[in-house]
């Protein structure tokens, strides 16, 4: 989205000048129309550091998604037209979000149908979302649809905010680990060297360790900040990469604790997906092929395209997913075996998802209990080496005094 500067007269002659926010100047000047201005002059606005901040504060988050499917499911369920349902949404909308709708909404009322119109916004509205969008409207169920896509994204919002809850304590402290670490190395153990430069005094090897660490840091701070800042940009370029991007994933995996956990929330992610996408008549194929493009892994992102591609040579779901045991556990094997067995996949995937849920609530409070005693075990090392390293040589040097 881009800002665009306008001046214009109302139809009463006033002069008006303000900004709006769209893709092109050709939709600006459509929403200025709309609000009954004749546009004097229209041309883009220079970004600064204000408006990529306000770029970031009216993103179209998860939330304001959910919330827009919710809302529009009611409207929908109530007997309300797609056109008087988008308008009213547009309408009680802000930022972002506003400029989508209204751009949709143009686009429906010319004709296009909600799913081609949504397409064209893959960073709000993904595959899954638009494919399903496109089922409810080829079946004629797009009210059913859009309350089972909504029940859907509320689920994976509870979900995914009990597991980032979950991880603000511990980031916090690590935070504020660090900080207390890089003042006492820049400014408070500087201020040491040069008392025990005075008293000439034999230091333990943990304190010269300390007091090179401080010495280096403190100097060459701008060099240590550099190099993190290009150790952090080089990383993100690698993982761009389709090598980087599978051994960082298969890292993540092996991570202990945290490893299992990332895997049990994207399979209950994935599986709840699928359910719905089948249960709304999108075929078994389509579903993995879309749910492969949406996978935030790419080892199960390649298990899902593999299956998809064994799934069409005529092998069944329950052997393709069978055949990939480093992305999905034998359970989901099994279940997906019995849902093909009673024909009533959608159901079987339902309930493996509420049981990959379950598990991964489990996890995390697993986790959660066993990061308090490690996080002050670290915090015991670390003031023990404190002591070790500058108070005892302090307590040495007033002995003698």
């Amino acid at each position: 989205m881009k800002r665009f500067k306008y001046r214009a007269r109302t139809t009463t002659g006033e002069v008006v000048k303000g900004e709006v926010e769209a893709t092109s100047d050709k939709i600006a000047a459509k929403l200025l129309k709309r609000k009954g201005y004749i546009i004097v002059s229209i041309k883009p606005k220079a970004e600064f550091i204000i408006d990529i901040t306000r770029k970031f504060r009216d993103r179209v988050t998860s939330k304001d998604v959910a919330n827009f499917t919710r809302q529009l499911a009611t409207m929908m369920n109530a007997g309300l037209p797609i056109t008087e349902s988008l308008l009213i949404l547009r309408n009680q909308s802000t930022g972002r979000l506003q400029v989508i709708l209204t751009e949709i909404l143009n686009d429906v009322e010319g004709g296009h149908s909600l799913s081609s119109s949504l397409e064209k916004y893959p960073s709000v509205f993904n595959k899954t979302y638009v494919a399903l969008i496109k089922s409810g409207e080829i079946g004629g169920v797009l009210d059913a649809v859009l309350a089972k896509l909504s029940d859907s994204l509320e689920k994976q919002q509870e979900f995914s905010g009990r597991v980032k809850g979950a991880m603000v304590y511990p980031s916090i402290i690590v935070i504020g680990m660090l900080i207390v670490t890089f003042i006492m190395l820049v400014f408070v153990i500087p201020r040491l060297t040069s008392l025990y430069d005075q008293f000439d005094a034999e230091l333990p090897i943990t304190t010269k360790l300390l007091l090179a660490v401080s010495d280096a840091v403190s100097k060459y701070w701008y060099l240590v900040i550099g190099a993190g800042v290009a150790i952090y940009y080089m990383f993100k370029l690698y993982i761009k990469t389709k090598t980087g991007r599978k051994k960082f994933d298969e890292f993540k995996f092996k991570i202990p604790l945290i490893g299992s956990l990332q895997r049990q929330v994207i399979l209950t992610d994935l599986t709840r997906t699928i359910s719905l996408m089948v249960g709304s008549r999108v075929s078994i194929l389509e579903s993995l092929y879309i749910t492969s493009e949406v996978a935030d892994n790419s080892i199960i992102s390649e298990a899902l395209i593999d299956a998809g591609k064994m799934v069409e040579k005529g092998f069944p779901v329950a052997f393709s997913f069978a055949k990939h045991p480093e992305a999905f556990p034998p359970i989901l094997s099994q279940m997906i075996s019995v849902g093909e067995e009673t024909g009533k996949m959608d159901e079987v995937l339902d309930k493996i998802s509420h049981v990959f849920e379950s598990e991964s609530d489990q996890k995390l409070k697993a986790i959660t209990a066993a990061i308090e005693p490690i996080i002050l075990i670290f915090l015991g090392v670390g003031v023990a080496f404190l002591v070790i390293s500058v108070i005892m040589p302090i307590y040495n040097l007033t002995s003698q005094i």
